[in-house]
C-alpha cells in the first residue's frame, strides 16, 4: 500500500495524522475547554438544532466567543477531515464516501465523549462536523480543479 502512494499522498497522510492528533487532543483532553473534568452524569442532546438554536438565541449572554467556538468551530474543525480523506484514500474521492466517513468519525468522537463523560454527546455537533467535512471535500474538489486547469495551461 505504501509503495503505491504518491508523494502528495504520503504528505497528506502525515498532515492528516497530525490533524487527527490535534483534533483528539482538543475534543477529548484539552483542559482549556474543560475536558479534564469528568462529569458525574452523562450529558447528551438528541434534539437536532437544540444547542445551535440555544447558542444563537443566547449569544449576547454567552458571548460571541462561545457562539463561534461551538457553531463555527465544529464546522471548521472537520474541514481538514473532508479535505485530507480524498488525498489519502482513493475510495474517498467519491463525495458519499467522504461524507459517510466524516459522519462516522464525528459519531465516534461524540460517543467517546459520552462514554468517558468528557464534554457531551451532541447531535448538533455531529451535524456541524459533517457540514465541515462536506465543505472540506468541496475545498478539495476546488483545489483539484485548479490543479487540473494549471496542468492544461502548462501542457
Amino acid at each position: 500500500m505504501i509503495r503505491n502512494t504518491t508523494r502528495n499522498q504520503k504528505l497528506g497522510w502525515v498532515l492528516f495524522i497530525i490533524y487527527l492528533a490535534f483534533l483528539v487532543y482538543f475534543l477529548i483532553f484539552a483542559e482549556s475547554l474543560g475536558r479534564d473534568i469528568v462529569q458525574p452524569e452523562y450529558a447528551y442532546n438528541l434534539t437536532l438544532f437544540k444547542e445551535i438554536r440555544r447558542f444563537y438565541i443566547y449569544r449576547e449572554q454567552l458571548g460571541m466567543k462561545a457562539f463561534l467556538l461551538n457553531d463555527v468551530g465544529n464546522v471548521v474543525a472537520f474541514m481538514p477531515c473532508g479535505f485530507f480523506l480524498p488525498v489519502v484514500s482513493r475510495r474517498s474521492k467519491q463525495a458519499g464516501n467522504t461524507i459517510c466517513l466524516c459522519f462516522a468519525f464525528s459519531l465516534c468522537i461524540e460517543l467517546t465523549q459520552l462514554i468517558f463523560r468528557v464534554g457531551s454527546f451532541d447531535i448538533d455537533d455531529i451535524f456541524l462536523n459533517t457540514i465541515g467535512g462536506i465543505l472540506g471535500y468541496i475545498s478539495y474538489r476546488m483545489v483539484q480543479a485548479l490543479r487540473a486547469g494549471r496542468r492544461r495551461r502548462e501542457g
